[in-house]
């Protein structure tokens, strides 16, 4: 499985407009963050979580090619504002794109992009294909298994997803004990660390930090980064040796 981080910043990405912070005024490619977004590669299918507002740039700097379904955790414009730029991969394939989520989700994608689902579509628009999912485990492709795990993003739920020996949590705060045995054995861990003062919806490093001792992952990499959160390079020298900063176009194996 190669797993690829198309994005990693948070909802305004970074540099934010206006900002004249250090950390959105540095020359370090790794502090310039796009939305949170991966690409999973697996069993020669293609994966990505979360369509956001730079999803057209991500595949272009990846030469992306392929994408076989997409997977969404939430709702938040941050993470489906991309959806429309699916078309090119409905052009190659000639096929409809599958799309995953909960109900709610898919409610919210209808209102959103009406003209996707409407009765009469007009020429060229986006086509996809819409499978509701819950918390217990699916699959979008044969032996492709994904287990959804449940978190809190402050009052909202958002899935994380886990495959084999590899999960993806973002914008989380809390989790339920019953979700969190869902993550045990987990070998490499993707978690969201926002800032390092408390906030209300998402987990601050020492959080994330402690969701990692508990775990007790191979890896863990840190991602939805605020501009609040300090410089990649200063933030890295206070981490435990098996715990990384992600930044745009890192790719990783499991």
């Amino acid at each position: 499985m190669k797993v690829t981080f198309l994005g990693t910043g948070t909802s305004q990405g970074i540099p934010v407009i206006g900002c004249e912070c250090e950390v959105c005024q540095s020359y370090d490619h790794r502090d310039e963050r796009l939305r949170t977004s991966i690409l999973i590669e697996v069993d020669d299918k293609h994966l990505v979580v979360d369509t956001g507002p730079d999803f057209r740039q991500q595949m272009l700097r990846e030469k992306t090619k392929k994408v076989d379904a997409v997977l969404f955790t939430h709702e938040h414009k941050d993470h489906t504002a991309g959806l429309d730029d699916i078309r090119p991969f409905n052009f190659m394939t000639h096929s409809d794109m599958p799309v995953f989520a909960v109900d709610r989700v898919i409610d919210q994608l209808k209102r959103e992009y009406a003209y996707i689902f409407a009765d009469h579509k007009y020429p060229g628009i986006p086509r996809v294909i819409t499978h509701a999912i819950d918390k217990s485990v699916f699959y979008p492709f044969p032996n492709v298994r994904v287990q959804p795990i449940e978190v809190a993003h402050h009052k909202l739920p958002v899935l994380g997803f886990r495959i084999d020996d590899f999960t993806y949590i973002t914008d989380a705060k809390t989790i339920t004990d019953e979700e969190f045995e869902k993550i045990k054995g987990t070998k490499v861990l993707v978690l969201n660390a926002l800032q390092q003062h408390e906030h209300l919806s998402h987990l601050t490093l020492q959080e994330a930090l402690a969701w990692v001792e508990r775990i007790q992952p191979e890896r863990a990499y840190f991602t939805h980064i605020s501009h609040r959160l300090g410089m990649h390079h200063d933030i890295q020298k206070l981490l435990p040796e098996n715990v990384f900063l992600a930044y745009d176009g890192l790719k990783i194996k499991i």
